[in-house]
């Protein structure tokens, strides 16, 4: 069994902060636990926008606090994310967030992120593996 909070975890490498300036993760549950799925706290910073592709991987977000846009930007398609909505990019799509305020989710991915990684020029996350 594992217990732990995010306050545990500020200021150690599971807890992310993007080049950008953009967003910061608290990765809770990584690919070293071996559980077969990754789960973090996002916050996105108000006034801000992020393109994302997870060409590597599923992921389930369910907004707990703040308000954003969501762009499917290979449709156009827009949706307004507030809390208790959940997202969930089952097809790998382009999408890019726009918060109106500082934005809070929950984030689950599959196959797991191991807290290494950084987007690329694409928005992408390498698929990265622990060792062993």
């Amino acid at each position: 069994m594992i217990v732990r909070s995010f306050s545990d975890i500020e200021n150690t490498d599971r807890h992310v902060k993007a080049a950008s300036g953009t967003w910061e993760s608290k990765r809770i549950v990584l690919a070293r636990e071996k559980v077969g799925f990754s789960l973090h706290e996002t916050t996105m910073y108000a006034g801000t926008e992020t393109s994302m592709w997870y060409a590597n991987h599923i992921e389930a977000v369910l907004c707990v606090e703040g308000e954003a846009e969501l762009t499917n930007d290979e449709t156009g398609e827009k949706h307004w994310i507030t809390p208790g909505t959940m997202y969930l990019l089952n097809g790998h799509e382009h999408h890019t967030m726009r918060p109106k305020t500082d934005f809070r989710c929950v984030c689950v991915f599959n196959p797991p992120v191991t807290g290494r990684e950084e987007h690329d020029e694409h928005g992408v996350y390498p698929l990265l593996t622990e060792e062993g």
